[in-house]
């Protein structure tokens, strides 16, 4: 599959889904605490997106292989490393919780996001994997450039990771997005640098790191047919934003009020 080039005015589709999708989060974000259940997360996405006249792209998704997906989001909770399905059980105070929202405009249009939430006071060591986490995130958009490269990407968030005792999860990765919800090309969190594609104007994707706090190995939950675990049942936090690649850097495309601020580091170098 051949990476396809935005144009400006798919550029200016792709940044209203990119938006919408981000506020999403903002709604679900001001919910988050104990006992509110995943599904109830999932019921607070569905209904923004309906309001804003979007809908899910996960409800329904099967990519081959797969039982089609039964959500309007993904909750991954603690040791959930991905695709976590919501459910009835409530959330408990100092659990971690990954929110995964992609939304899909009238006009076709696919944004993808995720951002961690503490639920009511969590450890010392849940709060530094998510930050180190979310800051993996962002050592990796740094990179973003035209004639950079993929793997230039993947190293910064791996060697970022890995300096603060982490692993991050090879098995999952980013992937290109716009009318479709996957399109080409992956993107590994890990690698070395000047490897893989090389990045041009135009090329529209997804950063989305899953570090582990113990080992990188993990395995299927059950028979659902989605949910991801840690193999060693260490905590698990994944950030995600959905970058486009400009003639002189970079641009996040999933920034809404709500959104995060960039650590100082990036801020630094951009200003």
């Amino acid at each position: 599959m051949s990476i396809l080039i935005k144009s400006a005015e798919d550029i200016a589709g792709m940044r209203l889904a990119c938006r919408l999708a981000s506020e999403v989060l903002d709604h679900i974000g001001a919910h988050v605490r104990p006992g509110i259940s995943t599904h109830d997360i999932d019921q607070l996405g569905a209904k923004c997106m309906a309001r804003q006249g979007t809908v899910s792209a996960t409800v329904g998704y099967q990519p081959p292989g797969y039982p089609p997906y039964p959500a309007s989001l993904c909750t991954s909770v603690n040791h959930v490393v991905c695709h976590g399905i919501p459910n009835d059980k409530p959330l408990k105070k100092g659990d971690i919780v990954n929110v995964d929202v992609t939304v899909i405009t009238p006009d076709g249009w696919h944004g993808d996001n995720s951002r961690m939430y503490l639920v009511g006071e969590t450890s010392i060591a849940a709060k530094r994997l998510c930050a180190v986490t979310f800051d993996a995130m962002w050592h990796g958009i740094a990179q973003v450039r035209p004639g950079a490269h993929l793997g230039d990407v993947g190293y910064a968030i791996q060697k970022f990771a890995e300096s603060h005792g982490f692993s991050i999860v090879r098995e999952f990765c980013g992937h290109g997005i716009g009318k479709r919800f996957h399109e080409a090309p992956q993107v590994l969190h890990y690698g070395s640098p000047g490897t893989f594609e090389e990045l041009r104007p135009g090329m529209v994707f997804t950063i989305e790191p899953m570090v582990n706090a113990g080992r990188r190995e993990v395995k299927e939950l059950g028979r659902d047919g989605w949910t991801i675990v840690t193999r060693d049942h260490s905590l698990s936090a994944q950030w995600e934003h959905t970058v486009l690649v400009t003639p002189t850097g970079y641009e996040v495309m999933t920034l809404s009020a709500g959104s995060p601020p960039p650590p100082a580091f990036v801020v630094a170098t951009t200003t």
